[in-house]
C-alpha cells in the first residue's frame, strides 16, 4: 500500500478488530464495538477521528463480546453479554449493536433479557472526540490540544473543539435518553424475556443539526448506504460459478469494491477508487488506477472517473515539498489533514515514480472499452503532459530509463508499490541508493507509449504511433540488456544510482511479464524462478526470494505474499503461455481467501504453507483493499483470457480456467454501452448479446505484442528516445 515509510506503520489494532467503510468514512473498533483512544481506532470522516471514545456499559459493565459479524461493508452486527457480578458464568442479558457507518454513525442498541425476572438496566454510553487526524492516529502522535466545549440540550450533545483557526464538531442525538456533557444514560426497564431498544446517531456538525445521512426511506426500509449499494448491484455482472467458495469470494470482491467507491468533491457525478481501509480511504494514483484497471470488466466507468479526476490534478509546477512536477500524476490526496504530518506537509503528494506511467496505460484501456470519442480525447493532452513528466523528469540522466529519489526528507524514500523504506535491496540485504530505476516502472512506461500508440493509430495519426511505438521497441532492447542477470536466470529488480544491477529475486520482474516487456527466450527462466520453492509460498509468489538476505517471511515488502502482485503475475504467465504455473497461483489465492471469509487481505506472511496450514495474517494489513479486492476479478477474467477492443469490434475470449473452478455463467456484463451474457461451460465459451458492430473472436488478442513486432520491423536496431 502506498504510503508506508519506516515511521508511519500504525501498531496491530488487536485481535477480532471490526473494520468498517463507506465512501471516505470507516470505523474501528474492538471486538465489543466499543471504541478507545489507546487503540488506533475511531469513526473517521474525511480523514477526521470525530469519534474516539464510543464505550458502552450496562450496569457499569463493559460488554463481554460474543460475536461480530460484517452484514455489508458499512453496517456489522455485535452480540455480547453483561457479566455477573454474583459469581455465576452466563449472563441472561444479552447486548445486540447494528451499527451503519456512512456520513457519520447509526447504531441500535438492543438488551435482551433471558431470565425469569425483570431487570432494571442503566445502559450508559461514553463518547469523547479528538478530531485527530488520520497521520496522528496512524503514527501515535497526537500531539494538538483542542479546546473543548461539550453542550447537552434535550436528548443532543455537541462536542465543538478549536485549535487556532480551525474549527470542529460532532453532534450525538439520543433520543429518549439523559445526555449530560460526561455520558448518555438511558433507564431501561426489561420484562422477563424481554427487550429494549434504542438508537442513537453521531455526525460530524457544529450546530446540532440533523443529517438525513441514516433515514431509512419509508416502504423499503434502506438507508442511504442501503440505496448506493443496491444501484451498485444493479450495474455489475451477475456471477455463477460451479466452485461455491469462489463464488462467494468475487461476490466479496464486488461488495468491498462497491463501498470502496467514493465521490470527487469538485464532481459528485465521478467516482473513483479509494485505496483502502482504514488508512488510505482516499485517492491514490498508483492505487485507484491499478484497481480501477483490474476491475474494468465490473464496471469500466471507474476507471474513467478515477482518470478525469486525477487529470484535474495533474501536476503544473515544481515544488520540491510536494514533489509537484508538471505532468505528473499524484501519490495521494488528503482531504482535511491539518497537522503537517502528512507527506510532503501538504494536502496532495506527488512523490510515486509510476502513477504518471500508468496513467497513460490505463487511459489506453479505457479507449478500448468504447467511451465516447469526446471523452476520450478530453484526456489526450493529459496522457501527453505525461509523457513529457517522463522525458523531461522522470529520466533526468537521459539514460533512456525513468528513475526516482525523493526530494525532501518528508517524502517516501522509495517510490515504486514497494515504497518501505527497505523495500529495494541488494541480493546480500544492503539497500539500494537512489536514483532507483525500477525493473516494473520500465514495463509501465513500455505500456504507456504503446497505450498512446494505439490511441494513435485509432484517431488515424499513424506517424505519432509509429513514434510512440519505436520508443517501446527501443525501451524493450535496452531494458533486456541491461536489467537481464543471465547469470542468475531473472531479471534485476533495479539499476542503483551506479547504474549497477540491483541484484535480488523479487516480485517486481512479473509485472514485467505482463506488460511484456521481457523477451520470449527469457520468459521460461523467470516462470521457473517465481515458481520455484523460494519464490513461491504454496499461497502466492512471494515479494523477496526466501534465499535474499533482506528476506523476512513478516516484513511488509520483503518476503510477504500480496495478492494484487501476484493476480498481475498470472496474468503476466498466461500472456507468455504459462497456463499451468498462472492456475497454481491463482487457485492458491482463492483458497487463502477461504480462512478470510472470502476476502483477501492487502497482504498476508509469507510463511510455507508446509509450515503454516493457514495463511499467516499481516499483523496491519488493510482489509477491505482496493488492489486485494480486484485482485479475484482480475485472477478469473485473465484464466478467461478476456479481452476487447470496441473501435476495432472485437471481443475475446479463450478460457483457461482449472477444472475444479467449474462452469462459469455471467449476467449483467458491461461491453460497448451495452450488457452481455458469457457462459464458460467445459472451456468451450459463448456469448450472447453483443452490441452492433461487435464480433465474438474464440482466441487470445496480444495487442502489445503486435506493436512491438510492428515497430522492431521499423525500427530493426531500435533507438533510444529523444
Amino acid at each position: 500500500m502506498a504510503g508506508w515509510n519506516s515511521d508511519t506503520a500504525a501498531g496491530p489494532m488487536g485481535p477480532g478488530t471490526v473494520t468498517l467503510v463507506e465512501g471516505s468514512s470507516f470505523c474501528i473498533s474492538l471486538p465489543n464495538g466499543d471504541i478507545h483512544p489507546e487503540h488506533p481506532h475511531g469513526l473517521f470522516v474525511q480523514d477526521t477521528r470525530i469519534l474516539s471514545k464510543w464505550s458502552l456499559t450496562i450496569n457499569g459493565q463493559p460488554l463481554e463480546p460474543l460475536a461480530a459479524e460484517t452484514k455489508e461493508p458499512y453496517r456489522a452486527l455485535f452480540a455480547g453479554r453483561v457479566p455477573r457480578t454474583d459469581g455465576y458464568a452466563d449472563s441472561p442479558l444479552i447486548v445486540e449493536r447494528l451499527r451503519e457507518v456512512g456520513a457519520g454513525i447509526r447504531e441500535q442498541i438492543t438488551v435482551r433479557n433471558f431470565s425469569l425476572d425483570p431487570v432494571e438496566c442503566s445502559v450508559s454510553l461514553t463518547v469523547e472526540a479528538d478530531f485527530a487526524d488520520l497521520f496522528e492516529v496512524k503514527e501515535a502522535r497526537i500531539q494538538r490540544q483542542w479546546n473543548e466545549n461539550r453542550q447537552a440540550e434535550g436528548h443532543v450533545l455537541t462536542i465543538r473543539a478549536a485549535w487556532q483557526d480551525v474549527r470542529k464538531g460532532v453532534v450525538i442525538r439520543a433520543p429518549g435518553a439523559d445526555v449530560t456533557p460526561d455520558a448518555i444514560t438511558y433507564r431501561a426497564s426489561i420484562a422477563a424475556h424481554g427487550q429494549w431498544s434504542a438508537v442513537l446517531i453521531a455526525v460530524p456538525g457544529m450546530d446540532g443539526a440533523t443529517s438525513d445521512s441514516f433515514v431509512h426511506a419509508e416502504g423499503d426500509g434502506l438507508s442511504p448506504s442501503d440505496r448506493r449499494r443496491q444501484e451498485w448491484v444493479a450495474r455489475i455482472p451477475v456471477l455463477h460459478m460451479g466452485s461455491p467458495s469462489i463464488e462467494r469470494t468475487l461476490r466479496r470482491s464486488y461488495d468491498d469494491l462497491g463501498a470502496l467507491r467514493i465521490e470527487d468533491p469538485n464532481h459528485p457525478d465521478r467516482v473513483v477508487v479509494a485505496a483502502g481501509a482504514p488508512w488510505f480511504m482516499t485517492l491514490f494514483g498508483r492505487d485507484s488506477l491499478w484497481a480501477s484497471e483490474m476491475a474494468l470488466p465490473v464496471d469500466p466507468s471507474l476507471a474513467l472517473g478515477t482518470l478525469q479526476t486525477l487529470a484535474d490534478r495533474q501536476g503544473t509546477v515544481v515544488d520540491p515539498m510536494s514533489e509537484e512536477e508538471p505532468g505528473k500524476i499524484l501519490h495521494e490526496v488528503r482531504l482535511d489533514v491539518s497537522s503537517g504530518l502528512s507527506l510532503g506537509g501538504k494536502s496532495v503528494y506527488y512523490g510515486s515514480v509510476d502513477a504518471t506511467p500508468l496513467f497513460v496505460d490505463v487511459l489506453g484501456a479505457v479507449s478500448r472499452w468504447g467511451f465516447a470519442k469526446d471523452t476520450i480525447a478530453a484526456l489526450l493532452p493529459h496522457a501527453d503532459r505525461a509523457l513529457d513528466w517522463i522525458r523531461d523528469y522522470g529520466d533526468k540522466d537521459g539514460d533512456g530509463f525513468v528513475e526516482y529519489q525523493r526530494l525532501n526528507d518528508q517524502g517516501l524514500i522509495n517510490q515504486g508499490w514497494k515504497d518501505s523504506w527497505d523495500g529495494i535491496n541488494f541480493a546480500d540485504g544492503r539497500l539500494a541508493e537512489p536514483p532507483i530505476a525500477l525493473c516494473e516502472v520500465q514495463a509501465y512506461v513500455f505500456a504507456a507509449y504503446l497505450a498512446r500508440a494505439w490511441m494513435a493509430y485509432d484517431d488515424g495519426d499513424t506517424v505519432l504511433g509509429d513514434k510512440l511505438a519505436g520508443w517501446a521497441s527501443a525501451l524493450k532492447k535496452q531494458f533486456n540488456e541491461q536489467f537481464w542477470m543471465p547469470e542468475r536466470g531473472y531479471y534485476a529488480v533495479a539499476l542503483d544510482g551506479k547504474k549497477q544491477q540491483v541484484d535480488a529475486c523479487a516480485s517486481n520482474m512479473g509485472h514485467c511479464l505482463w506488460l511484456g516487456l521481457i523477451d520470449e527466450d527469457k520468459a521460461a527462466k523467470v516462470a521457473e524462478r517465481l515458481m520455484s520453492p523460494e519464490m513461491f509460498s504454496g499461497w502466492g509468489v512471494r515479494t523477496l526470494a526466501s534465499d535474499m538476505g533482506a528476506y523476512n517471511p513478516a516484513s511488509y515488502h520483503n518476503g510477504s505474499v500480496w495478492p494484487h502482485d501476484n493476480a498481475i503475475i498470472a496474468a503476466g504467465l498466461l500472456r507468455y503461455g504459462f497456463v499451468a504455473e498462472a492456475q497454481r497461483i491463482s487457485t492458491a489465492l482463492l483458497e487463502a481467501a477461504e480462512y478470510s471469509g472470502g476476502r483477501l487481505p492487502e497482504l498476508f506472511c509469507g510463511f510455507s504453507r508446509e509450515q503454516f496450514t493457514e495463511p499467516v495474517a499481516y499483523p496491519t494489513a488493510c482489509s477491505p483493499q482496493a488492489w486485494a479486492a480486484t485482485t479475484p476479478i482480475l485472477l478469473v477474467t485473465s484464466l478467461m483470457r478476456y479481452d476487447a477492443h470496441v473501435s476495432r469490434g472485437g471481443f475475446w475470449l479463450d478460457p483457461v480456467l482449472p477444472e475444479s473452478y467449474g462452469d462459469l455463467h455471467i449476467t449483467n456484463a458491461p461491453m460497448a454501452g451495452g450488457r452481455i451474457t458469457i457462459d464458460i461451460t467445459g472451456s468451450v465459451p459463448s456469448v450472447q448479446g453483443l452490441p452492433e458492430g461487435m464480433a465474438f473472436h474464440r482466441g487470445h488478442r496480444p495487442w502489445i505484442t503486435e506493436l512491438v513486432e510492428q515497430a522492431s520491423k521499423r525500427h530493426p536496431q531500435g533507438r533510444r528516445r529523444p
